[in-house]
């Protein structure tokens, strides 16, 4: 079988490899569709991690059940499933609280060394993974590249859940990727006003698909007076940071209103993760900012079923879909601007 190694910065080696064992408390897993996120590529950006000839990346993946092992009764040959990344230990105080994606233990597929992803042919799913990560199948309608989608749609969704968002608020999104355009179709769903403040033209171009009632060029003009502008000088209800950008956090708290609500959806780079907010503008205007990570297993599930029911517009965010063989490819068209999801699929050419 084939899998994609990334062996340094910016650099993929595709190998053939033996397949997986069969996990005698586990499955493999036909991988059909994996996404590219964020997060990957900032791993591919600095490359695997030291000492290591190469890790399997990919988190965003759906599948078709290969093989079952003996002890596993979760799954039967032929389901197909889809997967997230997170894996808790189940025993520490925030899992005992239900609070899993704060587990002071939590691993990842496709990102924690010993947990290969999803760019590869099969991958195996323990024990651990179908006990304590997050598997579903998937609704008989969606196709496997909708399924991927699931993972970042679940994040959008619990972001939405701590907002509270509901008709008639204002919501902005500072930033317009692929998640960022997944918060404009939800918040929009949910009867809100969406504003998208987005420095790259393609990708404000691209942003138009999923409905915004307004767009703001960043570089262009102040996007703490246009915010103002458009809500009559009240400032936004919420406000989502859905980028790596710290200056979007600072802004975040001068559009927002007072008792209005900030989430800090992106997290910035781990060599440089300060951020500036105005205190007094928070304490005496009792804003809330609050941090958006992750999401409780149960939204997995959810999201996939609201994904088959077709009332989100998912497939306009999948922009390129690309063979296995083209990763080195598929990760650049990410990385440049031009792209909301690039979707690897494991057929051959």
């Amino acid at each position: 079988m084939k899998a994609a190694y990334l062996v340094g910065p910016e650099r993929f080696e595709l190998r053939d490899v033996p397949q997986p064992p069969l996990p005698e408390d586990g499955l493999l897993l036909t991988v059909q569709a994996c996404g590219i996120c964020g997060s990957d590529l900032r791993r591919w950006k600095e490359g695997p991690p030291a000492g290591s000839d190469g890790v399997v990346p990919g988190h965003e993946a759906a599948g078709t059940v290969l093989a079952v092992g003996a002890r596993c009764g979760h799954f039967a040959v032929g389901d197909r499933l889809a997967i997230a990344p997170d894996i808790r230990c189940g025993a520490c105080y925030y899992c005992n609280r239900q609070l899993y994606n704060l587990c002071d233990h939590i691993k990842f597929v496709g990102i924690t060394p010993g947990y290969p992803g999803g760019f590869a042919q099969i991958i195996a799913l323990t024990a651990e993974i179908l006990n304590n990560g997050i598997v579903n199948r998937m609704p008989d309608r969606l196709s496997f590249e909708i399924a991927a989608i699931s993972e970042p749609f679940c994040s959008v969704l619990a972001t939405h859940e701590k907002a509270q968002t509901k008709a008639g608020d204002t919501v902005v999104i500072m930033g317009a990727g692929p998640v960022g355009c997944l918060h404009v179709a939800l918040a929009k769903q949910r009867g809100a006003k969406t504003i998208v403040c987005e420095p790259a033209e393609m990708r404000r171009r691209m942003a138009l698909d999923f409905g915004p009632d307004l767009v703001v060029d960043p570089t262009a003009s102040d996007p703490v007076v246009a915010v103002k502008d458009a809500t009559g000088g009240v400032g936004a209800d919420i406000v989502v940071c859905a980028n790596p950008v710290a200056e979007t956090q600072t802004q975040a708290v001068e559009m927002v209103r007072k008792a209005g609500k900030v989430l800090l959806f992106g997290g910035l780079p781990k060599a440089n993760p300060m951020t500036t907010l105005d205190g007094n503008r928070i304490h005496y205007g009792e804003i809330e900012v609050i941090g958006a990570f992750s999401y409780h297993p149960a939204t997995h599930k959810t999201a996939l079923e609201l994904l088959a029911g077709g009332a989100w517009p998912a497939d306009k965010l999948i922009t390129h879909t690309l063979a296995l063989e083209q990763i080195e490819q598929g990760y650049r068209t990410a990385s440049g601007g031009r792209a909301l999801k690039v979707m690897i699929t494991m057929q051959e050419n």
